[in-house]
């Protein structure tokens, strides 16, 4: 069952029709990409979903009841432009912040030390949001957005302002977030991130649904008939016996191990490709190479 659904939205401003008709389907306890080039259109449906404006047309169904301004206190958005307030410290913002999400300031007091602690910021709790890095910054509202254990989270490009190490340890805390049951959209033009945590994504551009699905469904569907081959022998052979149901795409050679990538043609069978390789060359490796979703990407909005 999906803890979030949005019906044909539509969102105009003035000259700009920045939603048409999109719709998607969020399974609760998943990790969901809102993907898009800039301008898309995924800015406008996060916010909508965060009632911070409303839509002129569609639905939005949230645990199977129409959306109501209560239903805040059950998300936490981190939006891609900072929001913490420069000038006051770093504890007494937070403590703020928390209540305003619903929790009491005991309460807050307590999650707050313990999230400190787990992120190794407890010395920074006296000191000002200016005095931070924007990665720091970033480590504090990370914090904020997740410390009243709302069943569905935003997350609008959460890498950004991230060294690799601490960018691995929020992929860490993201998936146990998602283990404890939360539910996660994650916005981000990073595709390698993507791949590594999202279960169903959905593709918007110029305000317009491209793609949406399962990521493993949707990568089986862009697949393109093309096998990598790791072989021992004489590369030339490989090539001679390739005939015109197969187009090798390219080659390469590492000490005595060569790989070749070929494409299938006119309905041929990967068995097919072996049993006219093996003959010719010892293989060592056979595997169908799949379109990464950056490829899907690209490819989808260039045709669109």
């Amino acid at each position: 069952m999906e803890i979030f659904k949005a019906e044909k939205v539509v969102k105009k401003f003035i000259n700009t029709l920045a939603l048409d008709q999109v719709s998607v389907s969020i399974p609760r306890g998943s990790i969901y990409g809102l993907l898009g080039p800039n301008g898309a259109g995924k800015t406008t449906l996060i916010r909508i979903i965060n009632q911070i404006m409303a839509p002129d047309e569609g639905k939005l169904i949230f645990n199977g009841e129409k959306i109501r301004p209560e239903h805040i206190y059950r998300i936490g958005y981190l939006p891609e432009e900072r929001g913490l307030y420069k000038k006051m410290r770093v504890g007494e913002q937070a403590l703020y912040l928390a209540q305003l999400k619903g929790l009491s300031r005991k309460e807050a007091m307590s999650r707050l030390k313990k999230w400190f602690g787990k992120f190794g910021i407890l010395d920074w709790w006296n000191r000002k949001i200016e005095e931070l890095s924007k990665g720091m910054q970033q480590k504090v509202q990370f914090i904020v957005t997740i410390l009243h254990e709302p069943e569905l989270l935003i997350f609008d490009e959460p890498f950004s302002g991230f060294d690799p190490i601490n960018a691995d340890m929020l992929k860490k805390e993201i998936l146990a977030l998602k283990e404890e049951g939360a539910t996660i959209i994650f916005s981000t033009h990073n595709m390698g991130s993507v791949e590594e945590l999202c279960d169903h994504i959905t593709l918007i551009d110029k305000g317009r649904t491209l793609i949406e699905g399962n990521i493993k469904e949707i990568r089986d569907r862009y697949r393109s008939d093309t096998y990598e081959v790791g072989f021992h022998g004489n590369a030339d052979r490989l090539k001679q016996v390739l005939n015109n149901h197969y187009q090798l795409l390219e080659t390469s050679t590492d000490g005595d191990l060569h790989k070749a990538r070929i494409k299938l043609l006119h309905h041929t069978t990967d068995n097919e490709l072996l049993s006219l390789l093996i003959p010719a060359v010892h293989i060592i490796s056979f595997n169908e190479v799949y379109p990464s979703m950056n490829d899907i990407f690209i490819r989808v909005v260039k045709e669109n």
